[in-house]
């Protein structure tokens, strides 16, 4: 039997472990050139997977060439693939090329933020992106606003800038916060190159290798990435769905205490507004809560407060910032969900001590952020456009979501259940006990959809059966054409695992 051992509580998917497993065992010389492996269903009982996981793993070790099947005689071992560094050829005497890789400074495995967003061919139906349809930018009123900014201040603003912010873009922004009720002073506001560098400054600024955050589970990746690379420890706080009478939604906060009282922590990182990737939103009581346990523990808060203002539903709820009275908020924000993903435009806001730490530690990072996309922001806001273009999206996005709620309730099994958010881009899925989100995609993908699998969003005792759709970037027709694939993806699958039971149960019964 082959030493094989899957992990079903890892991020990582059973077959991609299997494959993985298998590729070692023939570049360790274990399995040899010509050496049969067993057939994907003697393997499947011997792991107690689903015959689905080897087939897969065994399809992708065929496309490289590492086995190969023959039909009435089983599969082989082919041989195994060229490995991707070879030891340099020596030229003049004077030794190799660089061996780049035995230089990295950390041990960074494969690239999880580059899943979020994968290329979607053409003719599928993407519901992998949390982002705003392009076909929606208004292009002539952005175009205007540059042109204008370079008109009457391009010299100024095509040299280097003040690291906390190009002036006039925070000055706008202060009016706009006053107009939805959030009063800001300009040493309370920091302009960053959007949410991510934000968390990164923070992490540069407050976080040393070993201290801990606590965080949700599931969490937003590109805030894992940053903290993983800083070495921060992240505790896992559970995020409720469950959206029935008397259900929870959001950050747990009794789970939230648990971990306060338990270690040493160094801030709360939560996601109040339409959580990423949930969508679910923290009530008013416990967001109260949430600040009374951070001013007892003296644990400050970062809000990321980027779905906020895609509130499509219900009445608005104030966000942490603003019930705040103790100085422990700092509020994360940028433009990248409600206008221009690529501007690449943000803001922090937090106390003045704060803010001009980050300033000091953003001066030795990049300077300054791009002062012609701050000054063009600023004329975009001065005009009017951005609450324009705001209250036109939230129609948009209100209609696509119904549009996906709507199938979801008409396409999906009844095993299946998913959260209903009331704004934000995304629509929290989870299949039947038993399903593989990530094996799922490989099907689904053959029809023509494509998904987030739930497992790149934990960083703790990930749930294999959730995943990510997101509805903000696609028309309510091609939504409700997705949500039909994919629920005719999932009964099917559904259907063969329950045959198969059956004929397991079978066959055992005919051995007793």
């Amino acid at each position: 039997m082959l030493p094989l051992h899957l992990q079903s509580e890892s991020h990582i998917p059973l077959y991609v472990q299997l494959r993985d497993q298998l590729r070692a065992l023939v570049h360790s010389g274990e399995l040899r050139t010509g050496d049969r492996i067993p057939a994907s269903r003697e393997l499947a009982m011997q792991l107690g997977v689903h015959r689905t996981t080897v087939a897969n793993a065994y399809a992708e070790l065929e496309s490289e060439g590492l086995i190969q099947g023959h039909v009435g005689r089983g599969t082989y071992i082919c041989g195994a693939p060229a490995r991707q560094f070879t030891p340099p050829p020596r030229s003049n005497g004077n030794g190799g090329s660089v061996r780049w890789e035995t230089l990295f400074a950390d041990e960074r495995g494969e690239d999880g933020l580059s899943r979020l967003t994968p290329e979607v061919p053409r003719d599928a139906i993407g519901f992998v992106a949390a982002r705003p349809p392009e076909e929606y930018f208004p292009l002539e009123e952005f175009r205007t606003c540059c042109n204008a900014v370079l008109r009457s201040d391009g010299r100024k603003v095509l040299q280097i800038g003040s690291s906390d912010g190009y002036e006039p873009l925070k000055s706008a922004l202060i009016d706009f916060f006053r107009d939805e009720g959030l009063s800001v002073r300009s040493e309370q506001l920091l302009i960053t190159g959007g949410c991510q560098q934000a968390i990164d400054l923070l992490c540069k600024a407050f976080l040393r290798p070993g201290d801990a955050v606590a965080l949700e589970n599931p969490a937003y990746p590109g805030a894992l990435a940053t903290f993983g690379a800083a070495r921060i420890r992240t505790l896992a706080v559970a995020v409720d769905t469950d959206d029935a009478p008397g259900g929870r939604l959001g950050l747990n906060i009794d789970a939230l205490e648990s971990v306060l009282m338990q270690n040493r922590v160094k801030f709360i990182f939560a996601t109040p507004d339409f959580h990423n990737p949930t969508g679910t939103a923290l009530p008013l009581s416990e967001r109260r809560r949430l600040l009374d346990m951070a001013a007892r523990y003296q644990v400050p808060v970062i809000e990321d407060y980027i779905y906020g203002r895609l509130r499509l539903r219900a009445a608005a709820t104030p966000s942490l910032r603003s019930l705040d009275r103790t100085g422990s908020v700092i509020q994360i924000d940028s433009v990248s969900k409600i206008a221009f993903p690529g501007l690449r435009v943000g803001w922090c806001i937090g106390p003045e001590s704060v803010i001009e730490r980050l300033r000091l530690v953003k001066q030795a990072t990049d300077l300054h952020t791009d002062q012609l996309a701050q000054a063009t922001l600023a004329e975009f806001i001065r005009r009017g456009h951005l609450a324009r273009h705001l209250v036109k999206m939230k129609k948009v996005y209100r209609s696509r979501l119904d549009a996906m709620e709507s199938a979801l309730g008409k396409f999906m099994p009844e095993e299946s259940s998913w959260t209903r958010p009331e704004g934000g881009m995304s629509v929290w899925l989870s299949l039947p006990a038993g399903f593989d989100a990530g094996e799922l995609l490989i099907h689904a993908r053959e029809r023509g959809v494509m998904y987030v699998p739930g497992r790149y969003f934990y960083h703790q005792n990930p749930q294999p059966n959730t995943l990510r759709l997101g509805f903000a970037s696609l028309d309510e027709k091609r939504i409700t054409r997705g949500i039909e694939i994919l629920g005719e993806v999932v009964k099917t699958e559904f259907r063969k695992r329950q045959r198969g039971a059956r004929s397991e149960l079978h066959s055992r019964v005919a051995l007793v």
